[in-house]
């Protein structure tokens, strides 16, 4: 059964840094997909970052420069550090892993930035 079990959420005060993991038990999971997203009470749910099977990554305008996403394929792990973190990142992060045929969410972890 596959499962995305995510970690690292919690409190922080602004300008902290977190670092979010998503083990995945996944066959292949070298050749999936791997992204974060978010939702805030009241939102949609949004992509923050994303990398591909090559290594290839995107982020959101709103994380550039502050949120890193990198993958450890031996692991089976993708991880998502946050840093310079503000109120308006407090949401819901959910882990997802996506391939041509397969698409998986974990269970989310909640960060909350607040002082």
């Amino acid at each position: 059964q596959v499962q995305l079990v995510e970690s690292g959420g919690g409190l922080v005060q602004p300008g902290g840094s977190l670092r979010l993991s998503c083990a995945a038990s996944i066959r292949m999971f070298s050749v999936y997909t791997m992204a974060w997203y978010r939702q805030a009470p009241g939102k949609q749910r949004e992509l923050v970052a994303a990398i591909s099977s090559g290594g290839d990554t995107n982020a959101a305008n709103s994380v550039k420069g502050r949120f890193t996403i990198s993958r450890d394929n031996a692991k089976n792990t993708v991880y998502l550090q946050m840093n310079s973190l503000k109120p308006e990142d407090t949401a819901v992060y959910y882990c997802n892993a996506q391939s041509p045929n397969f698409t998986y969410w974990g269970q989310g972890t909640q960060v909350t930035v607040s002082s």
